[in-house]
């Protein structure tokens, strides 16, 4: 583990723990405020993200975007990072391998940033950072306590497109995290 950012971002410059390194355009490390107090994780860069080298810039970010500015979050407040850093081939879920190649990379995003809440956006992000046991379905809006940091489990944006549904729930969930916030 890295005790400042310039070492961390270092390690993973030419990283080549998985094969998601044979078909990224750029490494999608993270961005945002270094000691924030909230942290979004997602599962992985899409085909925008690649292209760009920054998290949640495609249509989910955009949505994502969306509910920040309607609840007054600004995206330069916050920490976004995903579980792995280099896009899945056809948007498909990283594979195990890939996830374990990329967690401690994310271990350590977390360490730096010492977050007081980390909002789990999707399965991939719940399962790898609270454990396989959680279902985002069940788990969903329900804050769960770790070592000193709130978790909130949450859906990805990605879900929003596919569901309009579904908006309302993520939209309270942020109410919830900028609630437990002010604490």
């Amino acid at each position: 583990m890295f005790d400042n950012w310039e070492e961390l971002e270092k390690s993973i410059e030419n990283c080549q723990k998985c094969k998601l390194c044979q078909t990224r355009n750029n490494i999608v490390f993270g961005v945002g405020k270094k000691d924030a107090d909230i942290m979004f994780i997602g599962e992985g860069p899409g085909a925008d993200e690649d292209a760009k080298g920054e998290p949640f810039v495609g249509k989910a970010g955009k949505l994502m975007d969306m509910a920040f500015t309607l609840l007054g979050i600004k995206r330069e407040e916050v920490y976004i990072a995903n579980v792995v850093k280099c896009r899945p081939p056809f948007n498909r879920n990283p594979e195990q391998d890939e996830e374990q190649a990329c967690l401690d990379y994310l271990r350590n995003q977390v360490l730096l940033v010492k977050p007081k809440i980390v909002v789990l956006l999707g399965s991939v992000a719940l399962k790898n950072i609270l454990g396989s046991e959680y279902g985002i379905t069940s788990a969903r809006g329900k804050w769960v306590e770790k070592k000193g940091i709130y978790y909130m489990p949450t859906w990805h944006p990605a879900a929003l497109l596919r569901d309009e549904n579904k908006k309302i729930d993520f939209i309270k969930d942020l109410e919830m995290v900028l609630e437990k916030a002010k604490i």
